[in-house]
């Protein structure tokens, strides 16, 4: 079994997130259970390099067990064998999450004390192994594996990037749209923008391709994919609603992207809806596979996308301001 805290600003969209990378490890890895941001999924360490591509998560690790109350905690933890899990010095460490439904004052020496006297050595600022205890209305216990540091992401917000526009996804939302879009090799965002959907698939090891209707857009994107090392990339200047005239001969596996949602600069002169359904209609004449896109709540995506062909299986929520509310989208054509 394995664990993930997931990050709790947009937590459906980051249990989509984990529910895609798992399936893409093993149609077989199941979430298991749900307890707040603790999600635990019926899976191993197979799944260890797609759950490394997380976004919108803590951390992820391995669970060792879960247990109704604090004495069933202790009792379990007494009969595991904890040098088939601690390499040298550990620590352990508690998350009290919002629904915490028990005492768990001095829980992390109770359990440190049971772990030392199988023979492990603590150590309180740098160990080894960290043993992960979270408080929920269950008790669970685990290894972290990977802990995703927030200061990563920061680096490469749209303001830390050299091209620069002010509205752009951030990073871990980015990165997240590209792993509901199930990609293994390739990723195509038709609204690349300054790039950032496609700096985090190249980050990943994906090959990226960009189109964009504007020149600065493209030189801009290269720019910025070239400053955080991503090389393998294709990018084009050409129409979003015209994507077979641009690749006529590629079919792609996935496609990620954010469409422009305002003004008449953005739209090329075109109206909102118009510019949304025939892209939609060019994502579909050359994806053979799974989309994740961003529309405005306002915008009847399902009835077009549907009409259309494609097969929505989720929708996600967000209100970004006062004045913009969308929905992320996981088609299947």
């Amino acid at each position: 079994m394995l664990y993930v805290e997931i990050l709790g600003n947009l937590p459906s969209l980051a249990k989509s997130e984990v529910k895609a990378l798992i399936e893409l490890a093993d149609r077989r890895f199941k979430i298991a259970e749900e307890d707040y941001l603790l999600l635990a999924i019926r899976g191993n360490e197979r799944a260890f390099p797609f759950l490394d591509r997380l976004g919108m998560a803590h951390e992820y690790g391995i669970l060792l067990f879960s247990a109704e109350n604090v004495e069933e905690l202790y009792a379990k933890a007494e009969s595991i064998d904890w040098s088939e899990y601690i390499a040298g010095t550990f620590k352990v460490d508690r998350e009290t999450m919002r629904n915490c439904a028990h005492d768990v004052e001095n829980l992390e020496k109770k359990l440190g004390a049971i772990i030392y006297r199988q023979g492990f050595r603590v150590n309180l600022s740098n160990p080894n192994t960290l043993v992960r205890v979270y408080c929920g209305k269950k008790l669970w216990v685990g290894i972290r594996v990977r802990f995703f540091k927030a200061k990563t992401f920061d680096e490469r917000k749209a303001d830390k990037r050299p091209f620069y526009k002010p509205i752009a996804l951030p990073p871990r939302i980015a990165r997240a749209m590209v792993n509901l879009a199930r990609a293994k090799m390739e990723i195509l965002d038709p609204f690349m923008g300054t790039g950032g959907i496609l700096i985090e698939a190249g980050l990943m090891g994906l090959k990226v391709y960009g189109v964009d209707l504007r020149r600065d857009m493209v030189e801009g994107a290269r720019i910025n994919l070239e400053y955080f090392g991503v090389k393998c990339y294709v990018l084009k200047r050409g129409d979003a609603t015209k994507l077979r005239e641009i690749f006529p001969d590629k079919t792609f596996e996935a496609v990620a992207t954010d469409p422009p949602y305002g003004s008449s600069a953005t739209l090329a002169g075109r109206k909102r809806e118009e510019l949304y359904e025939k892209a939609l209609e060019s994502i579909y004449e050359v994806l053979d596979g799974y989309l994740s896109i961003a529309f405005p709540a306002d915008f009847n995506a399902e009835k077009i996308a549907e009409k259309i062909g494609f097969e929505v299986l989720e929708k996600h929520y967000q209100r970004v301001h006062s004045s913009l509310d969308r929905y992320f989208y996981v088609m299947k054509t």
